[in-house]
């Protein structure tokens, strides 16, 4: 059994899709069709398509076929069976127990109306069968039927917005992902200039250390800096490593490798109504408050009359389907039907229903300027990041400039080597800022796209 998993478990790692330099859009195509999230979204959406085929048929009324197959030897039900059938006869009610006690004597009137007819009360069994159709149409509502069937396609659009939702966050996510990965592999290369700088600056000092120059305390502090990047190194690699196995969940599948050249995605180029126009947010808001503008509807329905129609067409007999239109039968009738009273339960109902529908679209209003509050918010702090990163990316150009100074003049023995450390350090620092920032207006230009949903290249 274990060899058979073990079998089954090589098999399915050799099955999955496995991917080397994968491009952000081919990775975007992937997470749409192989997401399990965006899967499961997915038939939720058909099940929703199934509720309003479900609503609609109410409309069309209902057709039952009823075969009933019995025996009974109960008095009431063999009366009733031969009735059904067409068959009752004077004899079921003991008239030859009567006719036997007549005698041609009127003197035994009141006995011969008291006589207990054995044939009616304890009568043979006897089978019984029924073939019937039903049909119960609904003629007038009061446009609760319609109503619901609003209902069900509303609900169905929801469940088509909440689908889009989770596509634009999975977009969201794979960008971001993607977008990571290449600041970890930028940063993780200026790390590696930093550590050969470090290097050289190591055999530097024990030149210097070998001529009389330097001292042994230069060496090692040179060697806990160094230290410090090789840490910093094996922390960006098991972030990159984190990084591949989230988009591996993303996209249900093995990605080896990413190609280069996500560091800075553009900002969309889309106006704020067409945000506002395109935002999911506000799509299924819109589609709640037309929900309850139709239970509003239907509230008001329960005032109004039901009515409807049924119909009735079968046979019976002792004998399954035996002269079936001889002993045929049906019923066809019109209910109408008018609540007058019940204790204001549909008045309370209609008015909870209306306030319901206030709220809905005071949400709404909200929704919109929440939306259009946190697009303008985001927008300032990408200008503000824009900004920071510009400024950082000049500072790091001027700040090698100055540690090559201050590593000339170490070696004309002017500063310490903590100097030049704490000048290294700090271009450290500002390469490590400079990430940070970059990772932070990323977040925020996908958050926008996330917000337009316009997350797709």
């Amino acid at each position: 059994m274990k060899k058979i998993l073990l079998l089954f478990a090589m098999s399915s790692f050799v099955c999955a899709d496995s991917y080397k330099s994968l491009t952000l859009k081919n990775a975007i195509e992937i997470v749409k069709k192989k997401n399990l999230e965006i899967n499961i979204a997915k038939f939720e959406e058909q099940i929703k398509i199934f509720d309003k085929k479900i609503a609609s048929g109410y409309s069309f009324g209902k057709l039952d076929l009823t075969q009933n197959m019995m025996r009974s030897n109960d008095s009431g039900n063999v009366f009733g069976f031969k009735l059904k059938n067409r068959e009752a006869t004077f004899n079921d009610f003991g008239f030859d127990e009567f006719l036997g006690q007549m005698g041609g004597l009127p003197d035994n009137a009141n006995e011969l109306l008291n006589t207990q007819p054995n044939n009616l009360n304890f009568p043979n069994a006897r089978n019984f069968y029924e073939t019937k159709l039903t049909f119960e149409l609904p003629l007038y509502t009061g446009g609760k039927l319609s109503r619901y069937r609003n209902i069900a396609s509303s609900m169905q659009k929801l469940a088509i917005l909440d689908r889009e939702k989770i596509v634009s966050t999975k977009i969201y996510e794979v960008k971001k992902t993607f977008y990571d990965i290449s600041l970890l592999n930028n940063f993780y290369k200026n790390l590696m200039i930093i550590k050969n700088n470090i290097e050289k600056l190591e055999n530097t000092v024990r030149e210097m250390y070998a001529e009389g120059y330097a001292k042994q305390i230069d060496i090692l502090e040179v060697k806990a800096k160094k230290a410090n990047v090789v840490r910093m190194l094996n922390e960006v690699k098991s972030n990159r490593e984190l990084s591949y196995q989230f988009l591996n969940f993303l996209l249900d599948s093995n990605v080896d490798s990413i190609k280069e050249g996500y560091e800075t995605p553009p900002l969309p180029q889309h106006s704020l109504s067409e945000m506002l126009k395109s935002n999911i947010d506000i799509a299924k808001a819109k589609t709640g408050l037309k929900i309850t503008d139709d239970m509003v509807a239907v509230q008001k329905s329960n005032f109004k009359p039901m009515v409807g129609m049924f119909a009735e067409y079968g046979s019976s007999d002792d004998n399954f389907l035996n002269e079936f239109t001889h002993k045929d039968f049906y019923t066809i009738g019109v209910q109408v039907k008018i609540n007058l009273f019940n204790g204001m339960i549909d008045k309370n109902s209609l008015e909870k229903a209306r306030v319901t529908n206030l709220k809905t679209a005071q949400q709404v209003i909200l929704a919109k300027k929440g939306i259009k509050l946190k697009i303008s918010k985001t927008l300032t702090e990408i200008k503000n990041f824009n900004f920071h990163i510009d400024s950082l990316k000049e500072e790091i150009k001027l700040s090698k400039k100055i540690y090559e100074n201050y590593l000339g003049r170490y070696k004309e023995k002017l500063v310490s080597i903590n100097d030049v450390i704490i000048k290294q350090s700090q271009d450290i620092q500002r390469v490590l800022k400079l990430l940070k920032i970059q990772n932070s207006r990323n977040q925020k230009i996908f958050e926008l796209e996330k917000i337009a949903n316009r997350g797709e290249l």
